[in-house]
């Protein structure tokens, strides 16, 4: 399998992992969700960012609420810097840090609303 074969695998095995959370426990950690996925170092975490970083382009071109907002540090328990650059980039966050976490929230928000809609 190449390495393009690999991340887009990585990529619908975090989609699908994602998809099946619930409102009771709608976050997960990136280390937590390199451990479900089976994933060991070196590089673990950078493997999911780069696939967290895929949903989040590929949820904003067909206008889904961005996935990734449920994967966040176990320091802070919100997403890693990465993950608010990508989405002010993406144009779906506001470019003053000031408004991150409420965007966040309310993504995170309309993640789980798709989530019990899709009846996962």
């Amino acid at each position: 399998m190449t390495g393009i074969d690999h991340n887009a695998a990585l990529v619908e095995q975090v989609r699908a992992l994602l998809s099946n959370r619930g409102a009771d426990a709608p976050c997960l950690t990136y280390q937590a969700l390199a451990a479900v996925l089976g994933l060991t170092p070196p590089g673990t975490i950078q493997r999911i960012a780069a696939a967290l970083e895929q949903t989040m382009r590929e949820d904003v071109v067909a206008g889904r609420p961005m996935i990734a907002a449920l994967v966040v540090s176990r320091a802070d328990g919100l997403p890693r810097r990465g993950f608010f650059d990508l989405a002010v980039a993406l144009g779906r966050f506001p470019a003053d840090p000031g408004g991150h976490r409420a965007a966040w929230q309310a993504e995170c928000a309309a993640v789980l609303g798709q989530v019990d809609a899709e009846g996962t």
